[in-house]
């Protein structure tokens, strides 16, 4: 079929008529609950949004507060018919009124509408509530059950505080396009179904109708297909990305899916990707955060040795002024069993000054960084005279002046103390170091964005559960050192273990915010990355042959990074879980309460996928 120029002139305007008479129809209200003010008074105006709450004062009066997307409008109904007809209105039901405005003898400065009442002259209910109660009041609705709210989430979401962190969201996320698109950026979206690749959680899988046995997987993250597209020609590459990831639910992070930014850059090395995402990060900060105060670039970087050492974690909470000791030496012979549990047992100290908590507060202290660590923790006071006091004191104080004289401590001091294993010992410290900063004010300055990069993370460490030579961050990042490195530790002359790599993390206020690398372009250099950990070329050629092959073809140095944008909406509205900055979040249990997912199929289906499912019996293991 053929079309010439003036068919598709003639298409336009009547799609352009047709939109108008479109908009005529469904244009039923002349200004929204939020936008009327003192000037306004004396208009007829329509008005179409939800019946929030009716106040009835006499028979011929009475108080109602509508609400829109934009806001509330107070209506002040003065007739004895149309209160009768308000009356006959049930709460959160959608309701368009026109009256006449007119400026409020009482006005409400809480509100911007507050200068000005509409008096009703018609109420036509648009949609009916239909249920006699709601499962929770509207505006307290944060205060209700989690599990209630999520399966009630469309009216959680009537809830202007609720709402307003979505638009915020909403706001960021456009924000990051237009300073990204302004940075040289191109936004790609990248496949959904893709092959099953190691990336350190569990895939989501989806069965493949039309290649039974065979599955898709959902992408843990946009990984393999940026890097492709850098060797593709492209120099800049950014998304609003889904990634999927079968893994639990924390407070900062969501189980099932989660949306993060990616992005690469050709021709890059760290220096690069650092700076475009501080010049990026720090405007949204300053223009969206609750906090006014925040780190200028460029950030701090931390070794992660040092970060471990210093705060007992790769994701250090700046805000807080304290840092772990070494105290083996200074402990270590003192009697107390478990600081003389093995020769390679570190004791390691956090001392709190001018500390005023009382006993039942370091009693939970300690029982909160056991729960967290499934490890214990010690103590000892300084006290006014300078004794050594409380906790374990009675094997600290023989040995008074060295640890005073070591740990620097004067009266009124607080040491925490954890012990094991040097890595086992630095994790218990760190969370013991977080945990007192939110105990004594006078050691957090809560209220900024304490940017930091933790760099130089180790490129290989021991597996916890098989014990041999794993891959420690990322398996597609460049050793510091490149092939003469490997080649080395291959030959013995260098320990895996030392090796470190261009990985970064961009961490605010003690949440890790962004993860990044600088990549492997080189099938050499590769190969011999996966050989230290027992791949050979024939299981790189297998696991990634998309990345291995187009490598051969002459690949750009490329780095990249992916912030997380459900994390970095909770850091700039300061809630503390992940799931009040997600339009339809899941419960802790991946499940949608809402949709009723994950849920049953039908065998038709399972047939047609060439499935068949069996489920465990109640009581025995899977």
């Amino acid at each position: 079929m053929c079309y010439n120029i003036s068919d598709f002139d003639q298409g336009l305007k009547k799609a352009h008529v047709f939109k108008k008479e479109v908009s005529k129809m469904t244009q039923s209200r002349t200004h929204n609950c939020g936008e009327l003010r003192q000037s306004d008074a004396g208009k007829k105006v329509t008005l179409c949004g939800w019946m929030e709450n009716m106040r009835e004062v006499g028979g011929n009066l009475a108080f109602v507060i509508m609400r829109d997307y934009y806001g509330t409008t107070q209506l002040v109904v003065e007739d004895e018919d149309m209160v009768r007809a308000f009356k006959d209105i049930t709460k959160e039901s959608t309701i368009k009124i026109e009256g006449e405005v007119r400026e409020r003898s009482n006005k409400n400065p809480k509100i911007p509408t507050g200068d000005v009442e509409v008096v009703p002259t018609s109420v036509e209910v648009l949609g009916k509530n239909r249920n006699n109660e709601l499962p929770f009041e509207i505006n307290r609705s944060k205060e209700a059950d989690e599990n209630l709210r999520l399966k009630y989430r469309y009216l959680d979401l009537r809830n202007p505080e609720v709402k307003k962190n979505i638009v915020l969201r909403c706001n960021v996320v456009a924000e990051l396009r237009r300073l990204m698109t302004q940075e040289g950026f191109l936004e790609m979206t990248t496949p959904i179904l893709t092959a099953s690749s190691p990336e350190g959680a569990r895939d989501y899988l989806v069965p493949a109708r039309k290649h039974p046995g065979k599955f898709y997987a959902l992408p843990q993250a946009p990984q393999q297909f940026k890097q492709l597209l850098m060797t593709s020609g492209f120099d800049r590459y950014f998304q609003i990305a889904p990634c999927f990831r079968d893994e639990d639910a924390r407070g900062d992070r969501t189980p099932g899916e989660f949306y993060q930014m990616d992005m690469e850059m050709a021709f890059a090395d760290q220096e690069d990707v650092l700076a475009v995402l501080e010049k990026v990060l720090v405007p949204v900060f300053e223009k969206y955060g609750i906090y006014k105060r925040i780190t200028p670039a460029p950030f701090k970087r931390i070794p992660f040795l040092e970060a471990m050492e210093k705060y007992g974690t790769d994701k250090p909470d700046l805000r807080i002024d304290l840092e772990l000791q070494d105290a083996t030496e200074l402990l270590k012979g003192c009697g107390f069993g478990p600081f003389e549990e093995s020769a390679d047992t570190k004791i390691k100290a956090v001392v709190v000054s001018d500390f005023k908590a009382t006993r039942k507060q370091i009693d939970q202290l300690v029982a909160d960084v056991e729960v967290q660590t499934a490890k214990k923790t010690f103590w000892f006071r300084v006290d006014e005279n300078g004794e050594i006091v409380g906790g374990i004191s009675k094997f600290v104080a023989p040995i008074k002046d060295k640890v005073v004289e070591g740990l620097g401590l004067k009266a009124g001091d607080f040491v925490g103390l954890a012990a094991g294993a040097l890595g086992v010992a630095q994790k218990t410290a760190g969370v013991l170091r977080s945990k007192l900063g939110l105990l004594c004010p006078k050691h957090m300055d809560k209220d900024q964005y304490q940017f930091c990069w933790i760099v130089d993370f180790p490129m290989y460490e021991i597996g916890e559960e098989s014990g041999e030579l794993e891959f420690c961050h990322n398996p597609f990042s460049m050793p510091n050192g490149g092939l003469e490195i490997l080649e080395k530790a291959a030959k013995g002359e260098v320990d895996p273990l030392s090796i470190t790599a261009f990985q970064y993390d961009l961490v605010i206020n003690g949440y890790e915010s962004a993860s990044g690398a600088v990549r492997n372009h080189d099938p050499e250099i590769m190969v011999k990355a996966f050989e230290m950990v027992r791949l050979g070329e024939d299981d790189v050629k297998a696991k990634f042959p998309a990345m291995y092959n187009a490598f051969t073809y002459g690949a750009p140095p490329h780095a990249g990074a992916a912030p997380g944008v459900d994390r970095m909406i909770m850091l700039l509205t300061g809630e503390e879980s992940i799931r009040e900055v997600i339009t339809f979040p899941m419960n802790k249990n991946a499940a949608d309460l809402m949709m009723d997912a994950p849920s049953a199929v039908s065998d038709k289906q399972l047939d047609e996928l060439h499935l068949k499912c069996v489920v465990p019996e109640e009581g025995k293991e899977e």
